[in-house]
């Protein structure tokens, strides 16, 4: 008889978790709040539920007699599948600590208690006391307000000064579940923001793998990032003060077995600041990029982890090549007419997974969820990766009606 699998999210970036947990022979239970998700269609069965819903998905992990759950690619579900298999004794991490690395108030507090090198900051479930602080100089300028609870960046703004500021704050509110942001001092990166993937096995940070994080700063939300490129571009000893601190904190926590998405930078001094270090996959194709990179299939490992099934990695594999995901985005909403990509830039494609066409309807890019598609591209050299990848609009031209 066939193990169970439940996953929870059935996005067409998620698809290839059910697909990956159907080819290692597990019968696929899907739970999702849209009913409309293209991944109901490759699941074995389908529960039109919340995945933030914890009672509800246990009593649907209860029925199943699932053997393991997963939140492939999901900051919001993450504790929900640690929720569950603690209460049924399956296989995952600590229900507390990966509360702690889904919630950017508790990480903050969580990083400053032990003594990791972390910004100054505050969380309201108000924002006239927010405001109130702001305006009073308790923090220095810029500062970052962000919901507490959120993902792929949405509802993150800078404060530049007091005036007005109230709009930003009941912005990022908006986007908050729990009804709760967190003002934080600006951290100044050295170099480009850190990005990647990761994985821990019975809690040893056993494969890395890092990348460059780039921005749009005409973008509407500029702190999503538009694109990851592989390999980060800094000396192998840097990489490993990053992964020193990330083993830090992944030991103090007691994580097990499982995926890591990254989000990090250094100052110019080295000093590592872990901005969020969430407990599953990379969006945006990221694992994939990774795969094509160092051969290390992180989407099998996150499906057999949830499983319980044994994982073997020889260390942190080295990558070869250079490889980005590149987030297709409007700087505008409207009607799109043509997504015009330069010859030079087709022929470094190597995936494309672009969704939306000709008279469509778009919004201009403020997270993930506004995306026209991404792209997986390859380079011949470091300088031509990070040159087109900082630079998109030498050769993508997103003409709307």
């Amino acid at each position: 008889m066939k193990k169970t699998i439940l996953l929870l999210g059935g996005s067409a970036q998620q698809i290839v978790a059910i697909e990956t947990a159907k080819k290692l022979g597990y019968y696929t239970v899907l739970c999702d709040f849209l009913s409309d998700n293209p991944g109901q269609n490759y699941a074995d069965k389908f529960y039109l539920t919340s995945t933030t819903d914890k009672e509800a998905i246990l009593e649907v992990a209860k029925k199943e007699k699932i053997d393991g759950i997963l939140a492939y690619a999901s900051d919001p579900a993450a504790p929900t599948a640690a929720y569950v298999a603690e209460k049924l004794g399956l296989p995952g991490s600590p229900y507390e600590s990966v509360e702690i690395l889904c919630n950017k108030d508790k990480f903050r507090k969580f990083l400053e208690e032990n003594d990791f090198c972390t910004p100054k900051a505050k969380s309201y479930i108000s924002t006239k006391e927010a405001e109130k602080d702001i305006k009073a100089g308790v923090f220095k300028f810029p500062v970052i307000v962000k919901p507490v609870d959120s993902s792929g960046s949405k509802g993150v703004s800078q404060i530049d000064d007091a005036e007005d500021c109230i709009e930003t704050l009941e912005y990022a509110m908006a986007f908050s579940r729990g009804k709760k942001i967190i003002v934080e001092e600006y951290v100044v990166k050295y170099g480009y923001q850190i990005a990647g993937d990761g994985l821990s096995v019975n809690g040893e940070l056993v494969f890395r793998y890092f990348a460059n994080d780039h921005f749009n700063p005409k973008c509407v939300n500029p702190f999503v990032p538009v694109s990851a490129s592989f390999p980060y571009n800094m000396p192998k000893e840097v990489q490993d003060k990053v992964h020193n601190e990330i083993q830090r904190l992944i030991s103090l926590l007691n994580m097990g077995t499982t995926t890591y998405n990254f989000d990090m930078r250094i100052d110019k001094d080295y000093n590592v600041y872990l901005m969020e270090i969430a407990p599953r996959d990379g969006g945006n194709y990221i694992p994939q990029v990774i795969k094509y990179a160092t051969g290390v299939d992180l989407i099998e490992f996150s499906v057999k982890a949830a499983m319980g099934e044994k994982i073997e990695i020889k260390g942190c594999a080295e990558g070869s090549g250079y490889y980005a995901y590149y987030a297709v985005h409007s700087l505008k909403d409207g009607v799109l007419d043509e997504i015009k990509i330069a010859d030079e830039a087709k022929d470094k494609i190597i995936e494309n997974h672009i969704v939306k066409n000709k008279g469509d309807e778009i919004k201009a890019f403020t997270g993930a969820n506004t995306t026209l598609g991404i792209l997986i591209m390859k380079f011949e050299s470091m300088e031509e990766m990070l040159d087109m990848m900082d630079n998109s609009e030498k050769w993508i031209n997103i003409i709307t009606e």
